[in-house]
Protein backbone atom coordinates (compact mmCIF):
# COMPACT_ATOMS: atom_id res chain seq x y z
CA UNK A 1 0.00 0.00 0.00
CA UNK A 2 1.27 3.62 -0.94
CA UNK A 3 1.73 6.05 1.71
CA UNK A 4 -0.61 8.75 1.84
CA UNK A 5 0.39 11.96 0.30
CA UNK A 6 0.73 14.99 2.25
CA UNK A 7 -2.55 16.73 1.29
CA UNK A 8 -4.04 13.53 2.18
CA UNK A 9 -2.47 13.92 5.66
CA UNK A 10 -3.70 17.75 6.43
CA UNK A 11 -7.46 16.51 5.20
CA UNK A 12 -7.63 13.59 7.60
CA UNK A 13 -6.06 15.57 10.34
CA UNK A 14 -8.16 18.31 9.86
CA UNK A 15 -11.16 15.79 10.43
CA UNK A 16 -9.53 15.57 13.47
CA UNK A 17 -7.56 12.24 13.09
CA UNK A 18 -4.54 13.22 15.22
CA UNK A 19 -2.22 10.11 13.91
CA UNK A 20 -2.35 11.89 10.08
CA UNK A 21 -0.68 14.96 11.75
CA UNK A 22 1.87 12.90 13.87
CA UNK A 23 2.53 11.53 10.39
CA UNK A 24 3.00 14.90 9.46
CA UNK A 25 5.53 15.65 11.74
CA UNK A 26 7.75 12.64 11.48
CA UNK A 27 8.21 13.53 7.79
CA UNK A 28 9.11 17.10 8.39
CA UNK A 29 10.60 17.20 12.01
CA UNK A 30 14.49 16.66 11.19
CA UNK A 31 14.27 19.54 8.01
CA UNK A 32 12.45 21.89 10.61
CA UNK A 33 14.54 21.44 13.47
CA UNK A 34 17.97 21.48 10.75
CA UNK A 35 16.43 25.24 10.04
CA UNK A 36 16.26 25.99 13.58
CA UNK A 37 19.13 25.06 14.65
CA UNK A 38 20.85 26.45 11.75
CA UNK A 39 19.41 30.15 12.71
CA UNK A 40 19.79 29.98 16.44
CA UNK A 41 22.84 27.37 16.94
CA UNK A 42 21.32 26.50 20.22
CA UNK A 43 20.29 23.35 20.31
CA UNK A 44 17.42 23.45 23.70
CA UNK A 45 16.05 26.61 21.78
CA UNK A 46 15.99 24.85 18.43
CA UNK A 47 14.12 21.81 19.58
CA UNK A 48 12.03 24.74 21.77
CA UNK A 49 10.93 26.76 18.29
CA UNK A 50 10.71 23.35 15.92
CA UNK A 51 8.37 21.98 18.40
CA UNK A 52 6.07 25.25 18.62
CA UNK A 53 6.17 25.45 14.42
CA UNK A 54 4.24 22.30 14.71
CA UNK A 55 1.86 23.81 17.27
CA UNK A 56 1.15 26.33 15.10
CA UNK A 57 0.81 24.29 11.87
CA UNK A 58 -1.81 22.13 13.90
CA UNK A 59 -3.60 25.17 14.83
CA UNK A 60 -3.66 26.55 11.20
CA UNK A 61 -4.02 23.18 9.77
CA UNK A 62 -7.46 24.02 8.53
CA UNK A 63 -6.66 27.51 6.84
CA UNK A 64 -3.93 25.58 5.29
CA UNK A 65 -3.97 25.64 1.49
CA UNK A 66 -3.58 21.84 0.04
CA UNK A 67 -2.80 22.90 -3.16
CA UNK A 68 0.49 24.41 -1.62
CA UNK A 69 3.72 22.24 -0.82
CA UNK A 70 3.48 21.42 3.18
CA UNK A 71 7.33 20.82 3.48
CA UNK A 72 8.34 24.50 2.54
CA UNK A 73 5.32 25.85 4.37
CA UNK A 74 6.36 24.45 8.23
CA UNK A 75 10.11 24.96 7.31
CA UNK A 76 9.52 28.41 6.68
CA UNK A 77 6.71 28.98 9.97
CA UNK A 78 9.96 27.79 11.78
CA UNK A 79 12.56 30.45 9.90
CA UNK A 80 9.47 32.96 10.98
CA UNK A 81 9.51 31.54 14.75
CA UNK A 82 13.63 31.63 14.96
CA UNK A 83 13.69 35.30 13.69
CA UNK A 84 11.00 36.62 15.83
CA UNK A 85 12.89 34.80 18.94
CA UNK A 86 16.01 36.38 18.20
CA UNK A 87 14.39 39.77 17.42
CA UNK A 88 12.19 39.56 20.61
CA UNK A 89 15.20 38.37 22.73
CA UNK A 90 18.11 40.18 20.95
CA UNK A 91 20.49 37.13 21.47
CA UNK A 92 23.71 36.05 20.23
CA UNK A 93 23.56 32.75 18.76
CA UNK A 94 26.11 30.53 20.67
CA UNK A 95 27.74 27.49 19.39
CA UNK A 96 27.40 24.30 20.90
CA UNK A 97 30.21 23.45 22.48
CA UNK A 98 30.44 19.66 23.08
CA UNK A 99 32.76 17.43 21.90
CA UNK A 100 32.56 13.85 20.97
CA UNK A 101 36.11 13.32 21.30
CA UNK A 102 39.67 15.28 22.54
CA UNK A 103 40.86 16.77 19.35
CA UNK A 104 44.78 16.19 20.37
CA UNK A 105 43.66 12.08 19.77
CA UNK A 106 42.65 12.83 16.28
CA UNK A 107 43.88 12.31 12.99
CA UNK A 108 45.51 15.44 11.61
CA UNK A 109 43.60 15.79 8.15
CA UNK A 110 40.08 15.01 10.75
CA UNK A 111 41.51 17.49 13.55
CA UNK A 112 42.03 20.08 10.29
CA UNK A 113 38.69 19.70 8.76
CA UNK A 114 36.72 19.76 12.09
CA UNK A 115 38.37 22.86 12.36
CA UNK A 116 37.74 24.68 9.63
CA UNK A 117 34.25 23.75 10.30
CA UNK A 118 34.32 25.04 13.65
CA UNK A 119 35.22 28.17 11.97
CA UNK A 120 32.64 28.44 9.42
CA UNK A 121 30.04 27.80 12.18
CA UNK A 122 31.07 30.60 14.17
CA UNK A 123 31.34 32.92 11.46
CA UNK A 124 27.64 31.78 10.40
CA UNK A 125 26.71 32.07 13.86
CA UNK A 126 28.33 36.48 13.61
CA UNK A 127 26.37 37.04 10.84
CA UNK A 128 22.96 38.96 11.29
CA UNK A 129 20.11 36.66 11.32
CA UNK A 130 18.80 38.00 7.71
CA UNK A 131 21.51 36.69 6.26
CA UNK A 132 21.60 33.47 8.29
CA UNK A 133 18.40 32.89 6.86
CA UNK A 134 19.51 33.15 3.30
CA UNK A 135 22.50 31.00 4.00
CA UNK A 136 20.78 28.88 5.63
CA UNK A 137 17.89 28.65 2.95
CA UNK A 138 20.28 29.07 -0.35
CA UNK A 139 23.21 26.59 0.66
CA UNK A 140 21.54 23.66 3.33
CA UNK A 141 17.84 23.38 1.86
CA UNK A 142 18.76 24.42 -1.54
CA UNK A 143 16.29 26.58 -2.62
CA UNK A 144 16.47 28.37 -5.53
CA UNK A 145 16.58 32.53 -5.27
CA UNK A 146 12.95 33.02 -6.09
CA UNK A 147 11.55 29.97 -3.65
CA UNK A 148 13.61 32.07 -0.67
CA UNK A 149 11.86 35.01 -1.60
CA UNK A 150 8.67 33.70 -1.92
CA UNK A 151 9.31 31.73 1.26
CA UNK A 152 10.66 34.73 3.05
CA UNK A 153 8.05 37.51 1.93
CA UNK A 154 10.69 39.75 0.80
CA UNK A 155 11.70 40.91 -3.23
CA UNK A 156 14.10 39.05 -4.89
CA UNK A 157 16.96 41.89 -5.21
CA UNK A 158 16.73 41.31 -1.44
CA UNK A 159 17.68 37.75 -1.56
CA UNK A 160 21.09 38.62 -3.69
CA UNK A 161 21.59 41.37 -1.68
CA UNK A 162 21.30 39.66 1.48
CA UNK A 163 23.24 36.36 0.05
CA UNK A 164 25.86 38.47 -1.25
CA UNK A 165 26.61 40.66 1.71
CA UNK A 166 26.53 37.38 3.89
CA UNK A 167 29.17 35.51 1.50
CA UNK A 168 31.22 38.59 1.64
CA UNK A 169 31.22 38.89 5.59
CA UNK A 170 32.09 35.16 5.61
CA UNK A 171 34.73 35.44 3.89
CA UNK A 172 36.30 38.22 5.58
CA UNK A 173 36.13 36.68 9.09
CA UNK A 174 36.85 33.23 7.39
CA UNK A 175 40.12 35.00 5.69
CA UNK A 176 40.67 36.94 9.07
CA UNK A 177 40.95 33.95 10.82
CA UNK A 178 43.49 32.30 8.54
Amino acid sequence: MNAPSDRDLILLARRGEAGAFGELVTRYQTGVFNVCYRILHERGEAEDLAQEAFIRAYDRIATFDVEREFGPWIRRVAANLCLNHLESHKVTAELDEERDADSAELPEAVQEVRERSEQIRMALASLPAAYRIVVELRHYQEMSYDEIAAQLNIPLSDVKSHLFRARKLLAEKLHASD
